[in-house]
């Protein structure tokens, strides 16, 4: 337990406001300093800390390293925060089955450097995998790059221990089995309850996860195009091709591409304007560089202007590039934050072969709605970008999220799309759940929350709206 007896009288938490005010907020920009903090390093300590919070009818926000988008992680202010970083062991590790048994505060990263000495890795790969959390990846079913190839967490846990609100304790694992007509299919799997919950059924504090091999070759390519449709038109036909297998089909539009370039300080992208495409090979066997190259070649790209990542030091650098994006967004953002601005990032989806279409669209309602282009990049390879925009008022974030929802009903999901496809609904989308949900889906997510959380303390805001 790492806080002793505060004023409040409990000696599971504290109201020191230092201590407090340094959880109020995440990537989202929601400032809100929680009521308590609680910071058990010991489960027994944490379900203790539910326990006493359900004798004082106190709301809990499970909390791994808040590197949420959506203020899912950010506390009411007459609220218990229940940050579960310090409860970060690596249980067991089980070469033989490819499988970990983690604690929820263990970060991505770290858990991919230890398993790197046994020829493993943990394929789910959020932008954020070396702060964020197992627990947190689990609770809002993370993905990234990878996903193209690997999927989302979701397909990478095979059983939970999920504490509830009144403290006890719940042991779920996935069944092994090909066939099933036992019931309605929703309760064929309880393991799927939890991954994406948000914290608003209760709080991981253990998982064991699917591990991979490591593959034997990774290449990375990162391939300039001279605008939009000439790279997303390469995306598609690499994603229909037999020859090719990215497990990863990244875009950069103009501006990003621009942050890209800087971040890599040139190289081959020396004075190369445009768009970009990055990609990765990875198996047993040496990627077709002979194939992308036509397929590249055929769809406008310059092929000097090629960059290539082959050895681990080259690609640790294309991820530091990827990332540049999102640090840049955050950095731009910064001066406004005081004023109530934030930063805005949408992770919409439409079929992949709409998405030159979904994100023309996207600019004409932004500047029908008197607001800047936004910036691109992301997930092209699963139809997924992200838009990003900077807000740099109450009232310029306002213009910004209603240019968003008009894309979202009328071209989203028109095209068949999904108004979140990475990042959860947490707070911030809670309102547009609505448009995808239909009113007996809505039903049954609140049938769950009411079984599990009756009094619905758990992540209030989260996910359910009202």
């Amino acid at each position: 337990m790492s806080d002793t007896a505060p004023s409040n009288g409990s000696h599971l938490w504290t109201d020191e406001l230092e201590a407090r005010s340094a959880y109020a907020t995440d990537v989202s920009g929601i400032h809100h300093v929680p009521g308590h903090l609680a910071r058990p390093a010991e489960r027994e300590v944490l379900l203790e800390v539910l326990r006493e919070a359900a004798s004082r009818r106190l709301s809990v926000t499970p909390a791994g390293a808040q590197t949420s988008t959506t203020g899912a992680s950010v506390a009411p202010e007459d609220g218990l925060l229940l940050s579960t970083a310090a409860l970060k062991r690596v249980i067991d590790i089980d070469v033989a089955a490819r499988t970990a048994r983690v604690e929820p505060g263990v970060v991505l990263g770290d858990l991919n450097s230890q398993l790197a000495s046994e020829g493993l890795f943990f394929a789910p790969d959020p932008t954020s995998e070396n702060e964020a959390t197992i627990g947190g990846s689990i609770a809002c079913n993370a993905s990234g790059a990878r996903t193209l190839m690997y999927g989302p967490t979701r397909g990478h846990v095979r059983a939970l221990t999920v504490a509830l609100a009144d403290g006890s304790l719940l042991e779920l694992r996935r069944p092994g089995l090909d066939k099933n007509t036992v019931g309605f299919t929703p309760v064929h799997d309880p393991v799927d309850w939890f991954v994406g919950s948000e914290g608003t059924l209760g709080v991981i504090v253990e998982a064991e996860v699917s591990l991979l091999p490591l593959p034997s070759s990774v290449v990375g390519l990162g391939i300039p195009f001279p605008d939009q449709s000439s790279a997303l038109a390469f995306v598609v036909a690499a994603r229909l091709s037999p020859r090719l297998h990215p497990r990863c089909l990244e875009y950069f539009d103009q501006t990003a591409f621009g942050f890209a370039r800087e971040a890599h300080g040139g190289g081959a992208w020396q004075g190369v304007e445009g768009t970009m495409v990055y990609l990765e090979e990875a198996g047993e066997d040496e990627p077709d560089f002979e194939g992308w190259l036509e397929l590249a070649e055929a769809h406008g790209a310059d092929a000097e202007a090629i960059a290539v990542f082959d050895d681990e030091s080259s690609l640790r650098e294309a991820r530091r590039i990827r990332h540049a994006c999102p640090a840049a967004m955050h950095e731009m953002t910064g001066p406004y934050i005081a004023a109530g601005g934030r930063r805005i990032s949408t992770d919409w989806a439409v079929p992949l072969e709409r998405v030159d279409e979904a994100l023309q669209r996207s600019a004409q309602i932004a500047a029908a709605h008197g607001i800047a282009a936004p910036v691109t990049y992301g997930h092209l390879g699963n139809g997924h970008p992200h838009q990003n925009w900077v807000g740099q008022s109450p009232e310029h974030v306002r213009q910004i999220e209603a240019a968003v929802e008009e894309t979202l009903k009328t071209v989203v999901l028109p095209f068949g799309g999904t108004v979140a496809a990475e990042h959860g609904i947490g707070k911030l989308k809670a309102r547009w759940l609505p448009l995808q949900v239909n009113r007996h889906q809505l039903a049954l997510m609140r049938a769950l929350k009411a079984e599990f959380d009756p009094e619905g303390r758990m992540a209030p805001g989260n996910v359910l709206a009202g």
